[in-house]
């Protein structure tokens, strides 16, 4: 998520021409921590500090894939607050508003201290090496496949296998199409220009949710038969559809809660440990509602849906497959990461 008001709250965003259609902005630290540290940063325990904001869909990617994997005691965890001005995301929830471990209030501190002149947007998630105090990384896709990949050493026992080799090539597919229709596609609905680009994003956007619903209907995860990345980038834009998409974005044909198949899984997914555990809505809807005065510009943050639905049976282990494959779920949330009582179902 950018720390601009003005563009999607998410990532940087740059438009082809004046009231024209939305382009993501994907330029980031392409800097990796990986086993051997060929980039200078070795995978280490307690060297760096995730910093992923709850409302943002690309920052609760990593906290998903974290928890699924057990890396709380090697990776700690800083959590900003929901809403940010134009300088940058801040430790609002922290005491005094700092971060107790970077010791900072602004994210920016630690993009500036990895390049003074840094010239892009101040995004989320990030891992920044605690000492240093220098953001390492802000790649978000990468970020998870390397928790998967460079960081087995320190996976709980147990950890499942988010990247199945077997399935490598579908996933790879399935994430891509997600990422440009579902994953963007509800920021190109909401950040439209003129009713031409809108009406083309609108049309991407339910043609790609058209084909996931029919997928689903008749299997219980997007790929194989166990939870895989592929299933996190999907559940923390289907997540927030109904909150915030469907009226705020104009993605508004129909809500989840209307789509059979898509909203069930979206319901077994928030019911598996891992998932729902790290889903606060009302943080969710501050951001989105505040930061973006160009779509909202009263700053009224709306005071539904009602989010009762989402701990309903679902049915989905009738399709068959295993959540975690070979593995076990996680155990509970660690103190201090828990969602604020009242935020959500679970909390």
């Amino acid at each position: 998520m950018s720390s601009d008001g003005s563009n999607d709250g998410e990532h940087r965003t740059s438009y082809t021409t004046a009231g024209a259609g939305y382009t993501r902005d994907a330029r980031y630290i392409t800097t990796r921590i990986t086993r051997d540290g060929e980039d200078g940063y070795p995978v280490e325990p307690g060297r760096y500090r995730l910093v992923a904001a709850r409302a943002c869909p690309w920052a609760n990617r990593t906290l998903i894939v974290r928890r699924l994997l057990g890396l709380e005691d090697a990776l700690s965890v800083g959590l900003p607050g929901p809403t940010h001005d134009d300088r940058s995301w801040t430790f609002d929830l922290d005491p005094d508003g700092v971060d107790p471990v970077l010791g900072i209030h602004f994210l920016r501190d630690a993009y500036l201290r990895r390049d003074p002149g840094y010239p892009l947007g101040i995004t989320v998630p990030a891992i920044v090496e605690v000492s240093s105090g220098a953001v390492v990384t802000n790649d978000f896709a990468q970020i998870t496949l390397d928790f998967s990949t460079e960081w087995t050493d320190y996976h709980r026992e147990g950890a499942p296998d988010l990247l199945p080799a077997a399935h490598r090539d579908e996933m790879d597919q399935v994430m891509r199409r997600i990422y440009t229709e579902v994953n963007n596609g509800v920021y190109r609905c909401g950040f439209a220009g003129s009713q031409e680009s809108y009406d083309e994003a609108y049309d991407r956007l339910w043609t790609a949710l058209d084909w996931l619903e029919e997928r689903l209907t008749s299997q219980r995860y997007l790929v194989g038969d166990t939870i895989t990345e592929a299933d996190v980038r999907l559940f923390t834009t289907l997540a927030r559809f109904d909150p915030v998409y469907h009226g705020h974005f104009k993605c508004n044909r129909q809500k989840l809660t209307e789509l059979p198949a898509l909203w069930a899984y979206a319901r077994d997914l928030f019911q598996t440990p891992g998932f729902g555990d790290t889903i606060d809505f009302e943080q969710i809807k501050q951001h989105y509602y505040v930061v973006h005065h160009d779509v909202n510009p009263t700053g009224i943050v709306p005071k539904g849906p009602n989010l009762a639905g989402w701990l309903t049976p679902h049915h989905r282990e009738q399709l068959g497959g295993r959540p975690f494959g070979d593995g076990t779920p996680p155990g509970p949330v660690r103190d201090g990461e828990r969602v604020t009582a009242g935020h959500s179902p679970l909390a």
